[in-house]
Protein backbone atom coordinates (compact mmCIF):
# COMPACT_ATOMS: atom_id res chain seq x y z
CA UNK A 1 0.00 0.00 0.00
CA UNK A 2 1.22 3.32 -1.06
CA UNK A 3 1.57 6.33 1.44
CA UNK A 4 -1.37 7.96 -0.31
CA UNK A 5 -3.37 5.07 -0.07
CA UNK A 6 -2.35 4.92 3.49
CA UNK A 7 -3.32 8.67 3.89
CA UNK A 8 -7.09 7.88 2.21
CA UNK A 9 -7.38 5.01 4.32
CA UNK A 10 -6.85 6.91 7.32
CA UNK A 11 -9.23 9.79 6.56
CA UNK A 12 -11.78 7.18 5.93
CA UNK A 13 -11.27 5.74 9.17
CA UNK A 14 -11.65 9.02 10.76
CA UNK A 15 -14.38 9.90 9.29
CA UNK A 16 -16.68 7.06 9.82
CA UNK A 17 -15.28 7.50 13.77
CA UNK A 18 -16.97 11.09 13.63
CA UNK A 19 -20.08 9.62 12.00
CA UNK A 20 -20.30 7.02 14.91
CA UNK A 21 -19.40 9.38 17.68
CA UNK A 22 -22.37 11.87 16.62
CA UNK A 23 -24.68 9.26 16.33
CA UNK A 24 -23.33 8.20 19.64
CA UNK A 25 -23.50 11.70 21.19
CA UNK A 26 -27.33 11.27 19.95
CA UNK A 27 -28.50 8.07 21.42
CA UNK A 28 -27.08 8.89 24.58
CA UNK A 29 -27.88 12.29 24.85
CA UNK A 30 -24.95 13.98 26.03
CA UNK A 31 -23.95 17.36 25.30
CA UNK A 32 -20.01 16.43 23.88
CA UNK A 33 -17.87 13.26 23.18
CA UNK A 34 -15.95 13.58 26.29
CA UNK A 35 -18.82 12.53 27.78
CA UNK A 36 -19.08 9.37 25.81
CA UNK A 37 -16.13 8.33 28.27
CA UNK A 38 -18.13 7.16 31.01
CA UNK A 39 -20.08 4.53 29.11
CA UNK A 40 -16.64 2.97 27.96
CA UNK A 41 -15.46 0.62 30.43
CA UNK A 42 -12.06 -0.14 30.80
CA UNK A 43 -9.77 -3.48 31.09
CA UNK A 44 -8.09 -1.64 34.28
CA UNK A 45 -11.29 -1.28 35.56
CA UNK A 46 -13.88 2.27 35.37
CA UNK A 47 -14.25 3.91 32.37
CA UNK A 48 -12.14 5.42 29.70
CA UNK A 49 -10.29 8.80 30.59
CA UNK A 50 -10.77 11.60 28.08
CA UNK A 51 -7.35 11.09 26.93
CA UNK A 52 -7.40 7.82 26.37
CA UNK A 53 -10.58 9.14 23.72
CA UNK A 54 -8.85 11.77 22.23
CA UNK A 55 -5.69 9.63 21.98
CA UNK A 56 -7.60 6.40 20.37
CA UNK A 57 -9.24 8.70 18.30
CA UNK A 58 -5.88 9.63 16.82
CA UNK A 59 -3.98 6.68 16.57
CA UNK A 60 -6.47 3.91 16.80
CA UNK A 61 -9.66 4.89 15.52
CA UNK A 62 -10.62 1.61 14.42
CA UNK A 63 -10.31 0.21 17.97
CA UNK A 64 -12.58 3.42 18.94
CA UNK A 65 -15.26 2.78 16.88
CA UNK A 66 -15.58 -0.67 17.81
CA UNK A 67 -15.59 0.38 21.44
CA UNK A 68 -18.24 2.90 20.56
CA UNK A 69 -20.17 0.25 18.65
CA UNK A 70 -20.07 -2.70 21.22
CA UNK A 71 -20.80 -0.38 24.10
CA UNK A 72 -23.35 2.19 23.16
CA UNK A 73 -24.84 1.74 19.86
CA UNK A 74 -25.34 -2.14 19.89
CA UNK A 75 -26.76 -1.61 23.11
CA UNK A 76 -30.47 -0.88 23.93
CA UNK A 77 -29.98 1.22 26.71
CA UNK A 78 -26.43 1.69 27.68
CA UNK A 79 -24.89 2.14 31.08
CA UNK A 80 -23.02 4.28 32.74
CA UNK A 81 -19.74 2.40 33.83
CA UNK A 82 -19.01 3.55 37.49
CA UNK A 83 -15.65 4.74 38.65
CA UNK A 84 -12.41 2.96 39.18
CA UNK A 85 -12.05 2.82 42.77
CA UNK A 86 -9.64 4.62 44.46
CA UNK A 87 -7.90 4.85 47.93
CA UNK A 88 -9.48 6.61 50.49
CA UNK A 89 -8.03 10.78 51.18
CA UNK A 90 -6.22 9.91 54.23
CA UNK A 91 -5.23 6.06 53.57
CA UNK A 92 -1.56 7.42 53.22
CA UNK A 93 -1.49 8.66 56.79
CA UNK A 94 1.12 6.96 58.87
CA UNK A 95 0.09 4.61 61.02
CA UNK A 96 2.79 4.91 63.73
CA UNK A 97 2.05 8.32 64.45
CA UNK A 98 -0.25 9.34 66.98
CA UNK A 99 -3.08 11.02 67.13
CA UNK A 100 -4.91 13.15 69.98
CA UNK A 101 -8.39 14.80 70.31
CA UNK A 102 -7.79 18.51 70.95
CA UNK A 103 -9.21 17.51 74.46
CA UNK A 104 -6.45 15.39 75.47
CA UNK A 105 -3.80 17.70 73.86
CA UNK A 106 -4.84 20.40 76.27
CA UNK A 107 -5.10 17.52 78.85
CA UNK A 108 -1.09 16.47 78.14
CA UNK A 109 -0.78 20.51 78.00
CA UNK A 110 -1.82 20.73 81.36
CA UNK A 111 0.06 18.06 82.94
CA UNK A 112 3.30 19.73 81.13
CA UNK A 113 2.47 22.64 83.15
CA UNK A 114 2.13 20.75 86.05
CA UNK A 115 5.63 19.15 85.96
CA UNK A 116 7.35 22.26 85.09
CA UNK A 117 8.51 20.78 81.55
CA UNK A 118 9.06 23.82 79.34
CA UNK A 119 10.01 21.24 76.32
CA UNK A 120 6.95 19.41 76.02
CA UNK A 121 5.11 22.79 76.74
CA UNK A 122 6.72 24.04 73.22
CA UNK A 123 6.21 20.73 71.84
CA UNK A 124 2.52 20.24 72.92
CA UNK A 125 1.25 24.28 72.43
CA UNK A 126 -0.64 25.29 69.36
CA UNK A 127 1.98 27.64 66.91
CA UNK A 128 0.61 31.10 66.14
CA UNK A 129 1.76 33.40 63.70
CA UNK A 130 3.83 36.14 64.61
CA UNK A 131 1.28 38.92 64.44
CA UNK A 132 -1.29 36.84 66.64
CA UNK A 133 1.84 37.27 69.03
CA UNK A 134 1.60 40.60 68.81
CA UNK A 135 -1.88 41.04 69.00
CA UNK A 136 -1.73 39.28 72.65
CA UNK A 137 0.75 40.83 73.65
CA UNK A 138 -0.34 44.20 73.39
CA UNK A 139 -3.69 43.17 74.75
CA UNK A 140 -2.06 41.80 78.05
CA UNK A 141 0.06 44.65 78.60
CA UNK A 142 -3.56 46.68 78.27
CA UNK A 143 -4.53 44.83 80.98
CA UNK A 144 -1.33 44.60 82.77
CA UNK A 145 -0.81 41.04 82.79
CA UNK A 146 2.23 39.13 82.33
CA UNK A 147 2.31 35.55 80.30
CA UNK A 148 5.69 34.09 80.28
CA UNK A 149 4.36 31.44 77.97
CA UNK A 150 3.07 33.99 75.39
CA UNK A 151 6.49 35.79 75.60
CA UNK A 152 8.08 32.57 75.11
CA UNK A 153 5.73 32.16 71.73
CA UNK A 154 6.71 35.49 71.05
CA UNK A 155 10.48 35.35 70.71
CA UNK A 156 10.89 32.08 69.59
CA UNK A 157 8.19 33.10 66.46
CA UNK A 158 10.59 36.73 66.10
CA UNK A 159 13.86 33.87 65.56
CA UNK A 160 11.72 31.67 63.55
CA UNK A 161 11.09 34.77 61.32
CA UNK A 162 14.62 36.29 61.50
CA UNK A 163 15.89 32.68 60.44
CA UNK A 164 13.62 32.92 57.67
CA UNK A 165 14.84 35.86 55.94
CA UNK A 166 18.30 35.09 56.86
CA UNK A 167 18.36 32.42 54.60
CA UNK A 168 16.35 34.47 51.82
CA UNK A 169 18.95 36.86 52.23
CA UNK A 170 21.68 34.17 51.79
CA UNK A 171 20.13 32.71 48.89
CA UNK A 172 19.73 36.46 47.31
CA UNK A 173 23.27 36.76 47.75
CA UNK A 174 24.41 33.98 46.54
CA UNK A 175 22.46 34.27 43.20
CA UNK A 176 23.85 37.64 43.06
CA UNK A 177 27.24 36.09 42.93
CA UNK A 178 26.06 33.78 40.49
Amino acid sequence: MSQNDQEIHKQKNFKDLEEILSKAIKKIGVGKENDLCKYIPMTSGGYMHHFTLRKMKKKNPQELSSMIKQFIMNVSRPLAVAPKPRAARGSRKRRDQLTFTKWQLERMLNIARLAGDKDIISILSPKKSLASYKRELIQAVRQNKIDQELWNGYVEAVNIQNVYNGSEDLSQLLSNKN
